[in-house]
């Protein structure tokens, strides 16, 4: 008879990783489809065996590389839970440093229009729409199955989002935004992280971007000129070895207050540049 504490407990011993435990509650919580705040009070209960071989199911999934997102179908992204599947780049705790930054730029009194390129779950687009009601939300992708996803997520939190399928800028027409905000893809298309670990489970056109990575953010860096209102910003998070030359690339296309902010760990992570006209 194995309570959960222990279930627990012996499930992050078989995982990697120092989010091992927090893994392991998470699988067990939707095993049992219980919040992970219900083990508190219930760590002596004892799992069944339908149970404990639905929870060894899921954990045999992780051992496999499978990403907890995808095994669960959800992850939290600011102050959302988001639906994820295999079409969508798993939402990252660094991505919030874009959002952080994207809301200090966006008064909470002022109407505007803000547009997210690459959206996937729709996770950076649904953060900023829940701080900022009075902002009008965009979001681009050329995948219809993630636009799927995120239009199920916005269904879910019961925020506004337009969603438009293409690439990159080809379907915002003659919009002009006040802020541009993106996740790229800018991972090397020869580096061996993109046969490692859970990036073997998310869609290779989400996580690489050329030879170097920066394909995707060069033509960004260059087209969004044409949709930024004068004032307008332009953010976008990037590899923690690339800030020097995404600032360049802004700096060459004529883009002021040009700064890269780092991450938690320190990390070079999110570059901005105001297009002033």
């Amino acid at each position: 008879m194995t309570t959960l504490a222990n279930a627990i407990r012996e499930a992050a011993a078989r995982l990697p990783g120092d989010e091992a435990r927090l893994e392991a509650e998470l699988l067990l919580a939707h095993a049992l489809q219980r919040p992970r705040s219900w083990f508190y009070a219930h760590s002596g209960d004892v799992l069944d065996a339908e149970e404990a071989r639905a929870f060894n199911d899921l954990l045999r999934r992780r051992e496999g590389g499978e990403p907890v997102a995808q095994i669960t179908g959800h992850r939290g992204f600011w102050s959302l839970e988001l639906a994820v599947t295999s079409d969508t780049l798993i939402p990252r705790p660094e991505t919030e440093l874009l959002v952080e930054l994207a809301l200090e730029r966006l008064p909470l009194s002022e109407m505007g229009q803000v547009l997210d390129l690459g959206t996937g779950s729709g996770a950076i687009a649904l953060a900023i729409a829940s701080e900022r009601p009075l902002v009008d939300v965009s979001a681009v992708d050329v995948s219809e199955a993630a636009l799927s996803v995120a239009r199920a997520n916005a269904a879910e939190a019961g925020l506004p989002l337009r969603l438009l399928q293409g690439n990159w800028f080809e379907p915002v027409g003659g919009d002009v935004y006040r802020m541009i905000v993106s996740n790229p893809p800018y991972i090397p298309d020869d580096d061996p992280h993109l046969v490692q670990g859970d990036l073997r489970f998310e869609p290779r056109s989400a996580l690489a971007s050329g030879p170097d990575g920066l394909d995707a953010i060069r033509l960004i860096v260059h087209q969004a000129p044409t949709y930024l209102l004068p004032g307008g910003w332009l953010l976008l998070e990037h590899g923690n070895d690339q800030g020097a030359a995404v600032r360049a690339l802004f700096q060459g296309e004529g883009f002021a207050q040009v700064a890269t902010a780092r991450d938690l760990e320190r990390r070079e992570r999110v570059t901005r540049g105001q297009w002033l006209g």
